[in-house]
This record gives structure tokens, sequence and C-alpha cells, in this order.
């Protein structure tokens, strides 16, 4: 049996990877910042599917406590052939002429440093296997800059950067790393309307439509599945064709 370990998964876009790979006969590692979280999440996974699960915690940015994991797995007699990084620090609110330095470092530190650990641990595993796949859950946001955002957007440019140098320094031992670019998708935030989301730009695709959770789930799954064998490196956007606009020109009457 195949396992993969996804980050921030106890709910919302990371228990759909979790779940998509879990009905694929995946056995399945949840981590998130709190342990309990991620142990009752596997067990709830576990309950719905049938597969195998097992939740930790990973707290930013601990290499410690992330070897400590995979080295937990490998005496389990478990290693990982795929990695789905989806856990990330939003930035949220910086102003980049009064944000403090050390809130915006931070956010690279989780966004690319702790991910590049986990990635690593990852590879390391997956190198004695022969292979596996690695994939970043990225952001649109990577190209289009939005307002206040700017540690946030310049990280995820920053993960594109890692994750081709990744798949150029890992193609030899048959890893493969690539990146979904999701944009907004239907989450909490959305669905109670925060911030009066709904009204934002990126609601407004040539779909007509932004992203369910299962829209990114079903992307990651492909990248990081062998139905992708052949592809490193790459990203698949998953945003109702947003970032292919100039201007909105799908927007719904009386919201223009």
């Amino acid at each position: 049996m195949k396992t993969m370990l996804v980050t921030g998964a106890t709910n919302g876009t990371g228990y759909a990877i979790a779940a998509r790979f879990a009905r694929a006969g995946y056995g399945v590692v949840i981590t998130s910042r709190e342990g309990d979280r991620a142990a009752e999440a596997a067990a709830r996974l576990a309950a719905e599917t049938g597969a195998w699960t097992k939740g930790a915690a990973l707290a930013p940015v601990d290499e410690a406590q992330i070897i400590a994991l995979f080295d937990e797995l490998r005496a389990e007699g478990r290693t990982v052939d795929t990695v789905v990084l989806n856990a990330a620090n939003l930035g949220i609110g910086m102003d980049a002429l009064t944000v403090d330095y050390r809130k915006f470092m931070e956010v690279f530190e989780t966004n690319i440093g702790w991910n590049f650990l986990i990635a690593r641990q990852g590879a390391l595993q997956m190198k004695e296997k022969g292979g596996g796949a690695i994939v970043f859950i990225n952001s649109n946001t990577a190209y289009r800059a939005i307002p206040d955002r700017c540690a946030y957007g310049s990280s995820k440019s920053g993960v594109l950067g890692l994750a081709r140098a990744l798949a150029v320094d890992w193609g030899k031992f048959n890893i493969r790393v690539n990146c979904v670019l999701p944009g907004m998708i239907k989450t909490v935030r959305w669905q109670t309307n925060y911030n009066d989301c709904r009204s934002a730009m990126s609601n407004f695709t040539p779909l007509g439509d932004i992203a369910e959770f299962e829209d990114i789930a079903n992307a990651a799954y492909y990248l990081g599945s062998d139905e992708s064998r052949n592809t490193t490196g790459a990203e698949l956007t998953v945003d109702g064709g947003n970032m292919i606009q100039l201007y909105p020109v799908n927007i719904p009457e009386g919201r223009g």
C-alpha cells in the first residue's frame, strides 16, 4: 500500500486532499499544528473510507519534529510515496509600510522554509523507494498580487522557484515536484462572506464559478499519483480561468 502525507489537513482543502488519496487506496498521514486535531481528523477519515490513517503534530519550523515523524513512520513499516504541502501562513493584513519585519519573515519561514524541510525528509524516503511525488499547494497570487498580502504573494512566488529547483535536483531519483495554483476557494470565510470576500473580483471567473475543495484535491491527486508519471516542475492552475483575464468579463447582473 502506498502512503501519502498531507499538511494542514484537519478540514477544508487539506482534508479533501487526504480523502481523495484515501479513496484511491493510499494510507494517509494527516498533520496539523495541533496533534489532537490531527488525530481526530485521521480517525474520522479512517471511519469514512476504511483507509489506514495517522494523525501527527507538526509545528513550524521544527526540523527535529519533522525528522522524528518520518523516523516514526519508518519504524511503523511505512515510508512515504507522496507529500502534499497544503499548510501555509496566510500573511493577512500586512501593510508593506508598517509591517514588523519579523512577522513578514515568518510567512517565508512557513511557506518556503518549513515546506522545504518537510519535502526534503519525504524525498529522502522516496529516493530509497525509487521515486515519489511532492506537491505544493500554492496560489495564483504567486503571479497576481492582492492588497496587503506582500509577504504571502512573494512567498508563493518563491515556492514556484523552489519547486522547479527541487524538480531538477531530484529528478534523477524519479522524484517529481509540482505545484497546484488555486484561486478563490469556497472556504468557511467565503461561505460566511468574511470581509465581503464574495464581492472580490476573483469571484468573477470566465467559468462563472470558483473552486470547491474537491477541485483542488483532484488536481493534487493527479500530480501526486502515477497518473502524472512524466510531469515535473509544472504548475496546474485551478481558478476558473481567473488568471487569464485582463479584467473580469463575466460579472453577474447587478454586481458590476
